[in-house]
């Protein structure tokens, strides 16, 4: 465990961090994370890596790929954002948060070329880059045998895109984040297609044909190998099972069946599909069958369709846009049999409110509107009026702030589990934001020992 000085140290670092630029002001450049990395003698150059781009799934298949390299006996490095609770969560090393001293040494390695390169550009270097470059040491200094490195925003601009990667993967394109990375699917297919690099592997998830098409333009232009979901390799069978899903998955080099996935959704069989592509043709070959099971049954994915609390079941996903709500809406719908089921909603204002509200209308009862602490926030009375717009008068409360609209929708399921046969569940959702506020809630009201923010 991190000492109480190495725990005061972490927080000055933190807030250090976050003095710099923020993650949502962008500028969208690799000149400064590359004038970063040279100083810093190219670090992400030192290990072979996999760079994992797309709108949704990216950090779930980030971690499967990640067990999957465990299993077959890699040292791993893995790079996520943005985190649920503790910005040490974002560098990962062996499955497992950088540890604080870790996080101290690297950060005093590089904060003098920090301020080198700030006095350098006409712009500093932000939260995001900063990070970035943490992780890129870390892996090196640890060192990690392969990086598996998820995008922040975008592709060809993101801070990651400063690696040269084996294997570029690209999860579902939607709509999100339109002010950086433009109104159509299109405009946010050819940004983020700029990970793909020449003579590379590029390992894609199912995709809408204009996505597709986007997509394997940059394949062809970049003379990279595709490998594509319902071509290549795809789920072939999906059966729901207690506590997750049972799979069977045809590679691009095998069959893998009946694999438990402890995730709930459609969406997390593709994910697995996309994962096993990935590390198959980093290794050239079908993976061992142990292997495959023994990395799901241990993979996690906390924050997306997570079962917090029980009696009433609590349940928390981090769906910010539309197609993360409508994969929700679904996987409610097709592998949960609950009565009722109270939403609490707390969303970003820059995202499609209005959007993610209408995928989850027919699945929702009730809605608590509310908000989270970011500075983001959209207003809790805004959110009010465009959720009775869609849900109707009688079916929308409003609280405050988190705590207390979850508190409120924890009772007022609790009071009908009691006088029903059928069991009622709330659901928190609507930012990541939210997803980490809501695991520190639900264990604070549970009497659950209250999550140290920077342990090991």
């Amino acid at each position: 465990m991190a000492t109480p000085e190495d725990l005061e140290v972490l927080e000055h670092i933190y807030q250090a961090l976050l003095k710099r630029w923020p993650e949502t002001r962008i500028e969208p450049s690799l000149d400064r994370i590359s004038a970063l990395c040279d100083a810093l003698g190219s670090p992400q150059l030192s290990y072979p890596t996999i760079h994992i781009g797309g709108t949704n799934g990216k950090t779930t298949t980030t971690r499967m790929i990640d067990s999957l390299f465990r299993e077959l006996g890699y040292r791993t490095g893995r790079f996520t954002s943005p985190h649920l609770e503790s910005f040490l969560e974002r560098i990962s090393i062996n499955g497992l948060p950088i540890p604080a001293e870790g996080m101290i040494a690297t950060y005093n390695d590089i904060a003098l070329y920090l301020d080198l390169i700030d006095s350098r550009q006409p712009h500093p270097i932000s939260f995001f880059e900063a990070m970035t470059a943490l992780a890129f040491v870390a892996f090196a200094e640890f060192p990690v045998d392969i990086g598996v490195i998820e995008v922040g925003m975008g592709g060809e601009w993101d801070a990651t895109n400063v690696v040269q990667s084996q294997v570029s993967v690209v999860t579902p394109i939607g709509l999100d984040h339109q002010e950086y990375l433009g109104d159509t699917v299109e405009e946010i297919a050819l940004t983020k297609s700029g990970i793909i690099k020449p003579e590379s592997h590029v390992v894609m998830a199912a995709q809408p044909v204009e996505v597709a098409t986007v997509l394997m333009a940059r394949v062809i232009a970049k003379a990279a190998i595709p490998y594509r979901e319902g071509v290549e390799f795809s789920v072939v069978k999906r059966d729901l099972a207690v506590g997750g899903q049972l799979v069977s998955i045809q590679g691009v080099f095998g069959l893998y069946e009946d694999v438990f996935i402890p995730l709930y959704g459609a969406h997390q069989a593709s994910n697995a599909a996309v994962a096993i592509a990935t590390v198959e043709v980093f290794a050239g070959v079908k993976l061992d069958d142990e292997v495959v099971l023994k990395a799901f049954a241990n993979v996690e994915s906390p924050g997306r369709m997570e079962v917090l609390y029980r009696d009433p079941t609590v349940i928390v996903d981090a769906a910010h846009n539309p197609h993360g709500a409508k994969a929700l809406a679904t996987t409610l719908e097709k592998e949960f049999d609950f009565e009722s089921i109270f939403g609490v909603l707390a969303i970003l204002g820059d995202k499609d409110v209005l959007g993610v509200l209408q995928e989850l209308e027919p699945v929702i009862d009730r809605l608590v509107v509310t908000q989270n602490s970011s500075d983001r926030a959209l207003p809790v009375d805004t959110l009010f009026d465009l959720a009775v717009g869609v849900f109707g008068s009688e079916r929308v409360f409003k609280e405050s702030n988190l705590r207390t609209a979850i508190t409120y929708a924890m009772e007022q399921c609790t009071l009908i589990n009691q006088v029903s046969d059928g069991v009622s569940a709330v659901i928190v959702t609507g930012s990541v934001v939210t997803a980490g506020e809501t695991r520190a809630i639900v264990r604070s009201i549970a009497g659950i020992e209250d999550y140290l923010e920077y342990e090991e």
